[in-house]
């Protein structure tokens, strides 16, 4: 009983995040969803390319159950899953994702949470896993980069939030005004520890 409840919420989960992190892309450019937006080159289209190739592996290489997409070989990981290179599409990167959401939910759904999993990238004692596992540390890299995406489509454009339905019409002024009470109040620390 408590395995059918744990696999629902976890599954459950994992979906509502994916959504949210293909909604950062939505009514942008092509050159916001592409370009660099901190120093080391993070970038919306990235992070979905990034999370789709991780959710295929966990879900695919991990389990026995290979990707049907075309994956380099993960010892070959040369950092070119967290960018879109020009000739790649946000059409074609998010079919990717997308995909890979059929191909992992299948995974999901047809193997019990204690199901066995080999992690070869996980150094020793840890290898040895099980869906249950799997399942909870690609729920945690999915937030994680929604997250880090929210910040990102926020320093673009000003939109927060987890869905659309949720988001509110940006009071500029408001917003303006909250931003500067904390900026006070981190100068007003920083003077005090001086």
């Amino acid at each position: 009983m408590i395995d059918a409840f744990a696999k629902d919420n976890l599954h459950g989960r994992l979906r509502r995040d994916r959504e949210a992190l293909l909604w950062k892309l939505d009514g942008l450019s092509e050159y916001d969803v592409r370009r660099p937006l901190t120093a080391t080159g993070t970038n919306l289209l990235g992070l979905v390319k990034h999370v789709a190739t991780v959710e295929a592996r966990y879900f695919g290489e991990v389990f026995g159950r290979p990707s049907p997409e075309p994956l380099g070989r993960w010892q070959d990981s040369d950092g070119s899953d967290q960018w879109a290179a020009e000739d790649e599409t946000r059409e074609q990167i998010i079919g990717f994702y997308r995909r890979t959401w059929e191909h992992s939910d299948a995974t999901i759904d047809e193997l019990p949470l204690d199901a066995p999993g080999h992690v070869p990238w996980w150094s020793e004692p840890y290898p040895n896993t099980n869906l249950f596992a799997i399942t909870t540390h690609v729920l945690s890299e999915t937030v994680r980069h929604a997250g880090h995406a929210d910040i990102l489509r926020e320093s673009v454009d000003g939109r927060t939030g987890l869905r659309a339905e949720h988001e509110r019409r940006i009071d500029e002024e408001a917003r303006a005004a909250h931003r500067a009470k904390i900026e006070r109040a981190a100068r007003s620390a920083a003077s005090v520890k001086a």
